[in-house]
């Protein structure tokens, strides 16, 4: 190998780009590779660093480039198949029985379709049209000969060509290479001497290793980069909160994305004629799902004609028909009132959580989804409290890297006291909404667990917080299927300031 100039800390590699760039001539990198026998991640390596010291400049072009298939080839050496079988038949004609050539249905399409034959009483014969393109090149082989001599054609003809599949092309970058009056000066000062990139055991034994120039290592040196099989990034997202909560103490909850309105408004005291329940809000069925048991179903109906517990509930006719509609589910809390309804007394505290997607009818834009992820939480516990509720949340946005969260009042019909949810963004310096949380209303509680114990809960949105540490703007980035994206999306890492806690 080369020695490399110690002023730059060049590498082999880079040296022999540099000599052989010196009669200050553009180069194409695939001629580099070919006169100095080095593959094409040696010479791109090499071009990128010594164009980063200013010792060569190059420059890109997307370029189609066309390839010959075996079958164009085939058209190349023999011709057009329609035009072989106007030659096998011509004008004498042939019965479809005799004519020998193999491919005779394909050829008979395409001379059909350009006017090349004709059938006479059962006989196959050659148009005088035929005949006279036997004379020159069809279209299609002109086309074919002046890919095969590297001549540019247009993306229309290329079209054409592999319609055919006389050829297949491919958008290939093309780069050139030039050397600079700062590279000209290095090359020049240039010593050349070979070197070695690893002592053998005969070196070692014959002591020639004392007079062995090694090679040295560029360890800041771009290398190709390398795309390992990943999870998709939101599903790497959603691990980590799963095992944030798992870490907690909580257990995971699960359930159908189809619902009734039963499980997913009614149980959680949301009155039936709730504006989040008409179809610009809501994805439902056009069918009717089966309700639970009659003793839950007394109990919530109940609960919303006239309360529990001295409330008034919310004092109208409450339905069973409307309360089986099936509907894509609008928020994970449908878990929450499906789990409290399995809860045993005995089993008290308890805690659970949720990562599920949701389903809203709303309007695709930017910032706007008909489907996202929620993250759900519940702790049903005698002694739990409003303290407790900040408590679990504070703790959770802090191991997402948010060490700030507000909470602000707000109105929910399942929960008293509710709050809205804002964190901190460390690096925008300002404050994000996630969602809502608060303490479950006695006439959510008293129907589906038998008796009224605190339930704390939770349900703010996740896809915010994907957009920002992903850097997405566009929230339907989230599911594009663009390989590119999958492939430099960072890996879901925990946070500095999670780490710390």
């Amino acid at each position: 190998m080369i020695q490399m100039t110690q002023k730059y800390n060049l590498q082999s590699h880079e040296v022999k780009v540099l000599k052989f760039l010196e009669d200050e001539k553009e180069r194409f990198a695939s001629e580099l590779e070919r006169e100095l026998g080095m593959d094409q991640v040696a010479v791109a390596r090499a071009i990128y660093g010594l164009q980063q010291l200013g010792l060569v400049k190059s420059k890109e072009e997307e370029k189609i480039v066309p390839k010959i298939t075996a079958e164009g080839e085939a058209v190349l050496k023999h011709g057009l198949l329609e035009k072989r079988l106007v030659a096998e038949v011509g004008e004498q004609g042939k019965p479809l029985s005799q004519i020998k050539l193999v491919e005779k249905n394909i050829a008979l399409g395409f001379a059909k379709k350009k006017g090349y034959i004709e059938f006479d009483g059962g006989v196959l014969r050659a148009t005088k049209k035929g005949i006279e393109s036997l004379q020159k090149p069809d279209a299609e082989e002109a086309l074919a000969i002046k890919a095969a001599a590297g001549e540019t054609l247009k993306k229309d003809e290329l079209d054409a060509l592999k319609s055919r599949r006389l050829a297949e092309y491919s958008l290939k970058t093309i780069r050139q290479v030039k050397i600079t009056p700062e590279g000209k000066k290095a090359a020049d000062s240039l010593q050349l001497k070979e070197e070695v990139s690893r002592l053998t055991p005969e070196m070692i034994r014959s002591g020639a290793w004392k007079n062995i120039a090694l090679r040295k290592y560029n360890v800041a040196a771009p290398v190709t980069p390398v795309f390992g099989g990943k999870r998709h990034f939101v599903n790497q997202a959603i691990d980590y909160v799963r095992r944030i909560w798992l870490d907690m103490g909580f257990k995971e909850m699960s359930g159908p994305m189809i619902n009734t309105s039963f499980w997913n408004f009614d149980a959680l005291f949301v009155p039936q004629d709730h504006p989040a329940r008409e179809m610009q809000d809501t994805f439902f069925f056009d069918r009717k799902g089966k309700l639970p048991d009659k003793k839950l179903v007394a109990a919530v109906k109940k609960a919303h004609e006239s309360g529990v517990d001295g409330s008034k509930g919310w004092q109208y006719k409450w339905s069973e028909e409307e309360a089986a509609r099936q509907l894509l589910r609008t928020h994970t809390t449908v878990l929450s009132a499906r789990t409290l309804a399995q809860i045993k007394k005995d089993g008290l505290p308890a805690k659970y959580f949720a990562i599920g997607r949701v389903f809203r009818n709303e309007a695709l834009d930017w910032k706007h989804l008909f489907e996202f992820n929620q993250v759900e939480g519940i702790v049903v516990d005698p002694n739990a409290n409003f303290k407790n509720l900040i408590g679990y949340l504070r703790e959770f946005f802090a191991k997402l890297g948010f060490e700030k969260a507000r909470f602000r009042p707000a109105y929910f019909p399942y929960t008293e006291m509710s709050i809205e949810i804002d964190v901190f963004h460390p690096v925008r310096k300002q404050w994000i909404e996630l969602g809502g949380a608060g303490i479950f209303r006695p006439e959510v509680v008293e129907p589906l667990l038998g008796e009224y114990v605190p339930v704390l809960a939770w349900g703010p949105g996740f896809d915010r917080i994907l957009m920002d540490y992903y850097k997405i703007t566009d929230i339907r980035d989230l599911y594009r299927n663009d390989v590119k994206q999958l492939r430099e999306m960072k890996v879901w890492m925990r946070s500095e300031s999670a780490t710390k806690r």
